[in-house]
Formats: C-alpha cells, sequence, structure tokens
C-alpha cells in the first residue's frame, strides 16, 4: 500500500471525519512521556504492547507471555481478522485511520489509538508507513491430530531462526497446495511481526502448530502414516524427482535451520534423505528456496 500524501486541509478533515469512530482514543507525546509500562491508565497500559518493536529478543518471548501478537499494515489486519482472530486493540494514524473506518467500526470493544506520526515512531521505534498495527490475541495451538486431519503434504521447520525464512516458507506452502506446517520448539516464531509481513498473511491460512518434542515426534508423524523426508545433502541422498515419483500417500518435509542445516539425529531417523538438484544443489542455505522447490515438486 502506497503512503498517500495529503495537505493540510485533507488531513484536518480526516482527522475530524476519524474522531467520529467511537472506539477512537487519541494519544499525545505527553502521555507517552508518562508512560512507563506500570502505569494504572488503561490507555497507557494497552499502549506498552506496540513499545520496542524492533527489539527481536525481547518481543520474541514478550509476546507469547502476553498472549498476543502484533499485525502489521492494514492488510495484514484485514487478513487476520478474516482468519478469526481477536483484536484487543489498533494503532494507526488520522491518514490511515479513515481508510480502516470499516475494521474500526465493526470492532467497537477494541480502542483504536490514534496519534501524528512523529509519536508514533517514538513509540514503536520506526516509521509508521504500512497503514496500521493491531494487537490480536494469540490464538490457542491446536492439537496435532487436528491439524493433520486429513492431511497428505506438511512441511517441518526445524529450529529455522530467521523469521523472514519462516514468512517465506508459509507464503511458499499457500502457494502450492501445503497442507499444514509443523514447526520444531526452537523455530521462530510464526507470529512474530517480521514473520507474518513476509508472508503476507498466509500464517493465518495455513494450519500450523508447535511440536513439543523433536525429533522423537518423527516417530508420531510415522505413526499418522507420513513418510519423513529430511532435506539434505548426503552421500546417500535421492533426488526431489525419485522421491515424487514414489508419491507417498503422506508425505512429511523437514527442512532444517540456516547453516547448519538439519540435525544428524533428524536425517537419521527420517524414512529417506532427500537432496534438490540445482546447480550445486539448494540446501538448507537457502532454506526459503528450498521449500518452494521441494512444495512444488512433490505435489
Amino acid at each position: 500500500m502506497k503512503n498517500p500524501q495529503y495537505s493540510p486541509a485533507d488531513l484536518a478533515r480526516r482527522r475530524e471525519h476519524v474522531s467520529t469512530i467511537p472506539s477512537v482514543v487519541r494519544v499525545s507525546g505527553e502521555q507517552l512521556s508518562a508512560s512507563d509500562g506500570r502505569s494504572e491508565d488503561p490507555v497507557l497500559r494497552d499502549l506498552r504492547f506496540y513499545r520496542g518493536l524492533t527489539d527481536v529478543r525481547m518481543r520474541t518471548s514478550r509476546e507469547s507471555e502476553w498472549g498476543v501478537y502484533i499485525a502489521e499494515s492494514s492488510k495484514v489486519v484485514r487478513r487476520a481478522l478474516d482468519a478469526g482472530h481477536e483484536p484487543l486493540s489498533f494503532l494507526t494514524s488520522d491518514k490511515w485511520a479513515a481508510d480502516l473506518e470499516d475494521v474500526l467500526r465493526w470492532h467497537p470493544h477494541a480502542p483504536a489509538y490514534v496519534a501524528d506520526d512523529d509519536v508514533l515512531e517514538e513509540l514503536t521505534g520506526f516509521h509508521l508507513h504500512r497503514g496500521a498495527l493491531a494487537v490480536m490475541r494469540r490464538p490457542e495451538p491446536k492439537p496435532l491430530e487436528e491439524i493433520l486431519d486429513g492431511a497428505r503434504r506438511i512441511a517441518v521447520l526445524e529450529d529455522i531462526v530467521d523469521h523472514t525464512n519462516v514468512g517465506a516458507v508459509f507464503r511458499s506452502a499457500a502457494a502450492l497446495g501445503v497442507d499444514a506446517v509443523l514447526t520444531t520448539p526452537r523455530c521462530a516464531d510464526p507470529l512474530y511481526r517480521r514473520s507474518i509481513r513476509v508472508s503476507m498473511g498466509t500464517v493465518f491460512q495455513v494450519p500450523w502448530t508447535r511440536l513439543g518434542d523433536w525429533p522423537a515426534d518423527l516417530q508420531e508423524l510415522r505413526s499418522l502414516g507420513f513418510t519423513t523426508a529430511a532435506l539434505a545433502l548426503t552421500p546417500d541422498s535421492i533426488t526431489i524427482g525419485e522421491l515424487a515419483r514414489k508419491n507417498p500417500e503422506k508425505l512429511a518435509l523437514i527442512l532444517g535451520t540456516e547453516g547448519d542445516g538439519l540435525s544428524r539425529t533428524t536425517i537419521d531417523g527420517a524414512d529417506e534423505t532427500v537432496m534438490i538438484p540445482m546447480g550445486h544443489g539448494v540446501d538448507s542455505l537457502n532454506v526459503a528456496a528450498a521449500s518452494a522447490v521441494a512444495f512444488y515438486a512433490t505435489q
């Protein structure tokens, strides 16, 4: 979405119109400077969710603890709502709030905090140019059996640490009809802001859950009828084409972390070890590209 350019008169008209939306709460720089995250003021308590959004280490631990995630951009916010996720609050500016008026009026219980651009940047740590942010209630994880009910092609992400790669894998999975994605306990959070944005909101579309005991869960997948295929470059690897010709009824493709790739325990425990012959090969150093090729080849 392009960042619209409005004249002062246009912004004044938008501000006046936005003020008619019942859920709108205006935030000033003075309010922010009074907030230390422990205030009894409900507005200041809510605004703590939007602080420090560029601090990856802090956010990845606190958002799960808080039971929330951050949806960034008007498009992603709408996709989260279409998926049935519950908004707890919105954060935007006058020039964007008018474009989200239908959303804000449809969810009057969720306060819409509106501020000038400099105030938003002071709060979040970056220039808000994608329309809006929303604090969404983090959905409860679903049981593995429910996620895999009826699934034929799934992906397992082992310890992938880059949120961009996680988002890109989900985007490929959605585009190529993968039925579900499973993440290992140490894998990056698919509901982290950057993962969601890179995935274009497809993390709300593709069923996923986090495994609890990896790589022991390989046996659980096998008991559910899945052939497990570890994507790794080893001397005895078969090609992705050979795997496709075997055409297993149920297939779990396992992708490893950046750099080191899959653990030896996972490779040894999988039913197949598979390589993708593209030049010198695509391994977990290019995990997002490898996932797209593998998903396409094994449909």
